[in-house]
């Protein structure tokens, strides 16, 4: 999943074309996208998406972000996806475990089978990430929403030193829990490089992918998250370990390095990461 680009609700027009694009999934906003007054419409638009051929047969991920817990929307949503198609629920601005562990008690009673995806935006959800990540079985992985994160502490959201060490706190959470990390959007439309390097950032610390919100946005990601010459090198490592092995030998030479048994695992969790990913 090296891209998902988020949909609005309240835009059914924008439906058939996300499904049309590279997106790796597709993010469906219930939340901040969709005006308090238009959240009811909204649902509606994508339930009737959600039982349409089109998303039957689509290929993509499909995720929908919900309203928050503490809102008097996010009983309707669940209720509302109760039984259809949906890969992911993507849980906003969760704030502890104790609140993960209630949305799946609900997403269980309402028949929903989707993995959940949560979405890291304040102070009381950063120092919690960890025990979050880890609260249910169903948690795939932890999202870091630095706009909202920053704009809460008054952060300067452009300063990569601050994103970077926000981004390495959600990844150290997350690996605690053997979880995958998933990066937030970069809100600036008209500045590429920025989304960019963002990007890179994230993917060097190890994130699975990036949040789009503009089909722009989506190549670029693709392009920086597309791990396929890491993929056929840890492959290859794999296969010359166990040839290795097969001699005694602990550490062995490979490619001009020595390797040894940390670079085995990290190759393995690459070679697992991409089928996260697919």
């Amino acid at each position: 999943m090296r891209s998902k680009l988020f949909v609005p609700c309240s835009r059914p027009e924008f439906f058939a074309k996300a499904a049309a694009g590279d997106a790796d999934a597709l993010s469906f906003d219930l939340e901040d996208a969709v005006p308090g007054r238009d959240k009811a419409t909204a649902r509606a638009n994508l339930v009737e998406w959600l039982q349409s051929d089109a998303a039957a047969s689509s290929a993509k991920r499909l995720i929908v972000r919900v309203n928050a817990p503490d809102t008097p929307f996010f009983a309707d949503d669940l209720a509302a996806l109760a039984g259809l198609r949906i890969d992911i629920v993507n849980l906003p601005k969760a704030e502890s475990p104790n609140v993960v562990r209630a949305v799946v008690a609900r997403m269980d009673e309402v028949s929903i089978a989707a993995d959940l995806l949560v979405t890291i935006e304040n102070a009381s959800g950063l120092s919690r990430a960890a025990a979050i990540a880890d609260a249910n079985p169903r948690v795939m992985g932890l999202q870091v929403g630095l706009n909202d994160l920053f704009a809460s502490l008054g952060i300067d959201r452009n300063d990569v030193r601050h994103t970077h060490a926000a981004l390495w706190s959600i990844r150290l959470a997350a690996g605690e829990a053997s979880r995958i990390a998933f990066d937030g959007a970069w809100p600036d439309l008209a500045d590429d490089d920025g989304f960019r390097a963002e990007a890179e950032l994230a993917r060097s610390l190890g994130f699975l992918g990036k949040s789009c919100i503009h089909p722009r946005q989506v190549t670029i990601a693709n392009k920086v998250f597309d791990k396929g010459e890491d993929m056929a090198r840890a492959q290859r490592l794999l296969a010359a370990a166990a040839e290795a092995e097969a001699r005694g030998q602990g550490a062995f030479l490979f490619e001009g390095a020595m390797v040894d048994a940390p670079a085995i695992a990290a190759a393995r969790r690459t070679v697992r990461r991409r089928g996260e990913s697919a």
